[in-house]
């Protein structure tokens, strides 16, 4: 990700945010637009493959949180404006949800690694995401076979397993999900 403004003199408001062509792809940090790359296939394979474990496993235990996959805006702060596109989020809290995006922490954050720009996911998403609250984060990574996992509540951080892994969804007391048999099925 590159700033998309450079010589931007002051930070963008949410109208300007909201006045932006619909196809411009952008995430803002502390006011500064940042535009994103478009994600490759083996990223929009992996989104679906994890976006339909945890759809699936809500909807079998009936449970209050919902699942959502990038495009969808993550307001986490107004002044200075911050809104990120998470690759895919799980949001419990339905007073959060507004109609057009989600105002305040998911509790769960999936970012899939784009080869572009790495540090993006490992650096400045994880600070931003533990500092507004975010209760999970992970960080699959398909070039490296890996999986960051951060457990902001409990302070574990930076936990890494392989895609031979099969890992535990800390939000939850009976999730699990297979990496292998996802990388099987998607030739990772």
């Amino acid at each position: 990700m590159s700033p998309a403004l450079q010589l931007q003199s002051e930070c963008i408001t949410l109208e300007q945010y909201e006045a932006l062509p619909e196809d411009r792809r952008v995430e803002v940090f502390d006011g500064v637009v940042y535009d994103m790359a478009s994600p490759s296939q083996i990223h929009q394979a992996l989104s679906m493959e994890l976006s339909n474990i945890l759809y699936n496993y809500i909807k079998s235990k009936k449970g209050p949180c919902q699942v959502f996959a990038a495009p969808f805006d993550v307001k986490l702060s107004d002044k200075p404006l911050t809104i990120v596109q998470p690759d895919i989020m799980v949001i419990c809290d339905k007073d959060k949800l507004d109609g057009k995006r989600c105002n305040g922490a998911p509790d769960f954050i999936i970012e899939i690694v784009s080869p572009g720009n790495p540090s993006d996911d490992y650096i400045r998403k994880a600070f931003y995401y533990k500092s507004y609250g975010v209760r999970e984060y992970w960080i699959v990574d398909p070039k490296r076979r890996m999986v960051t996992l951060n457990y902001f509540e409990e302070d574990l951080i930076n936990v890494a397993y392989s895609f031979d892994s099969t890992i535990k969804v800390g939000i939850y007391d009976d999730l699990l999900i297979g990496f292998s048999a996802i990388a099987d099925l998607l030739d990772i």
